[in-house]
């Protein structure tokens, strides 16, 4: 166990979960009650946007390998970014600081080379702690990368728990800036893995084409063709046929086979690259799922949810349908996750990351003695 202090026992407790992780939208935040295990109650949640200048500086670190002063200055400002959202969203709950006890902060990925034994998520615990008086649980995939893991993905225990009562086999698809599974079998089984590109892709070249963060609803892939040919060439890649566990980072696909297209069959032709690159897991799942329940801003594009459910050929639903905020899922189960680390629970396991063994991961900051 990578955690310090002494583990937590027992009771539910409220945390907080913060997400940036792979997409440069904005920070989640959200506030759970639970005990790590079967108790999930949602008690408020906010989505913040970066702001262009941090967006920007966020963009420009993307594969940074070393620390420079630009780096650690944004690292600071982001972290404060991160206080500045805990404190308001529990003012405008309600909830007092001290009631709060802990808060789950993965930071922003800037860097993930797991075969390497290294990632980068970009945030600093302490002064978070110092921030907010609140502990802090952070660098939650370091320990398992260390390990041999892949760090990712992290939210299969919460997806688990989510989906308790459905009907299995079960698959949740977090499309996030990468797209990653959760397969939950009938004995509570896990298999998860990055299935590949998720909306980085489509919002780089809405970016760059036409000056805008993502394609809304989709319209400008609707209003294109898929390129087939190029759609091949993307597919033609040796990720898709390793087996599992395996993680992506944002930048292991470009888009620059598409530059030739018109902007807006170089949109549908990303969109169809990630719906079909979700397709090509379906080998990897030990059984096809009964059901495809999505999370992560990719559920809001229905050009990209209808391709999923043409080519997975089985009913492909946000996660609403099962009653959960599809927007802050993630955060959710960083505020999950954060109370098992306190509670010394693994976080990773050999089936979700390629860990040696279940994992409790994350590092503890705390304002105690």
């Amino acid at each position: 166990m990578t955690s310090t202090g002494t583990p937590d026992t027992g009771a539910a407790m409220l945390a907080v979960g913060l997400m940036s992780g792979t997409s440069l939208d904005g920070i989640d935040a959200a506030v759970v009650e639970t005990d790590g295990e079967g108790h999930i109650r949602p008690r408020g949640a906010v989505t913040v946007p970066y702001d262009e200048a941090l967006r920007d500086r966020l963009r420009r670190a993307l594969g940074s390998e070393s620390r420079d002063p630009a780096i650690d200055a944004l690292e600071r400002d982001l972290t404060l970014a991160h206080a500045r959202i805990v404190l308001d969203l529990l003012g405008r709950e309600g909830i007092p600081a001290e009631r709060v006890g802990v808060v789950g902060f993965h930071g922003h990925t800037i860097l993930h080379r797991p075969e390497r034994r290294w990632t980068w998520q970009l945030g600093d615990g302490s002064l978070l702690v110092r921030e907010t008086g609140i502990a802090v649980v952070a660098d939650f995939r370091g320990a398992d990368v260390a390990a041999g893991g892949q760090g990712a993905p992290l939210a299969p225990a919460f997806h688990a728990a989510l989906a308790s009562s459905l009907a299995k086999p079960v698959a949740m698809l977090n499309i996030g800036g990468v797209a990653n599974v959760t397969w939950i079998g009938p004995a509570g089984d896990l298999v998860a893995f990055d299935t590949g590109p998720g909306n980085a892709l489509i919002d780089d070249w809405m970016l760059r084409r036409r000056g805008v963060a993502v394609d809304r609803d989709g319209r400008l892939a609707a209003s294109g063709r898929v390129d087939e040919g190029i759609l091949a060439a993307l597919l033609d890649n040796p990720y898709f046929e390793a087996p599992p566990p395996k993680s992506l980072d944002r930048g292991d696909f470009d888009s620059s086979t598409v530059e030739g297209l018109s902007d807006a069959d170089g949109a549908a032709t990303l969109t169809a690259f990630t719906a079909a690159a979700v397709e090509r897991a379906l080998p990897h799942l030990p059984a096809a799922p009964r059901r495809w329940i999505v999370c992560g801003g990719g559920r809001h594009n229905p050009v990209l949810m209808r391709m999923l459910a043409a080519r997975l050929g089985t009913p492909v639903e946000p996660v609403e349908a099962i009653g959960w905020d599809g927007d802050m899922i993630e955060a959710q189960a960083f505020a999950y996750l954060a109370v098992r680390s306190r509670r010394g629970l693994p976080i990773s396991w050999p089936g979700t990351t390629g860990a040696p063994s279940p994992l409790c991961g994350g590092r503890l900051f705390s304002n105690r003695p």
